[in-house]
């Protein structure tokens, strides 16, 4: 089977995006790195992805001006590639319907809570506001409401007495790289297939094992 085109957005360290770039390399994921996406300037994950090898696209909001202007700069510069998948692995931009229609049902996200609770930004510290017991992660399918489409995976990580949002994002994120890593995985061996809202083809997946 030919190996999936990935295209990575990141912006900060990216950490998920190593460890996808990494589990591609050693022949865990399907797939080619084709290019890293990065709205930061100077954010780590630019070094990292240079270091690669790989071409790397900076789409500084702050210059490309309105979010049109922006979207418009990251579709062209990333259209020759012909990217069979965009992950979104720690991308702190909200991507317009408009977007996600060139890419639909192609662009994977991974977001630190158990969706559908906790959208949005600090989503582990709403967790430990909440006093939930359980928290973990999601690999999900992007669409245009915020941390609202179809579930690929996730994983629990317990929620102790005296977590802070930091401590409880440091336990969630050993979690995100290996179910990232398994999602990708399963989209690029062609496992995957959505029904509804319903994605299918991750059983014996367990979100509750230490990998």
């Amino acid at each position: 089977m030919p190996k999936k085109k990935i295209v990575l957005f990141a912006s900060g360290r990216g950490s998920n995006a190593i460890a996808l770039h990494d589990a591609m390399v050693q022949g865990v994921i399907n797939g080619e790195v084709q290019a890293l996406v990065c709205d930061i300037p100077g954010a780590p994950v630019l070094e990292t992805a240079a270091s690669w090898g790989v071409p790397v696209i900076l789409a500084d909001r702050k210059k490309l001006g309105s979010k049109a202007a922006f979207e418009e700069f990251i579709l062209k510069a990333i259209e020759p590639y012909q990217a069979d998948l965009l992950c979104l692995a720690g991308f702190m931009r909200l991507l317009s319907g408009d977007f996600i229609s060139h890419y639909a049902d192609k662009i994977i996200n991974i977001h630190p809570a158990l969706l559908p609770s906790f959208r949005g930004l600090h989503a582990q510290g709403q967790a430990v506001a909440a006093g939930v017991k359980i928290a973990g992660c999601t690999v999900h399918f992007v669409v245009p409401d915020m941390d609202a489409g179809p579930i690929i995976l996730q994983s629990a990580v317990p929620v102790c007495e005296d977590d802070t949002e930091d401590t409880l994002a440091a336990r969630i994120l050993t979690r995100e790289h290996p179910t990232f890593v398994k999602a990708v995985s399963l989209f690029c061996d062609d496992k995957l297939s959505i029904d509804g809202n319903v994605v299918k083809g991750t059983t014996g997946w367990d979100p509750f094992k230490i990998i």
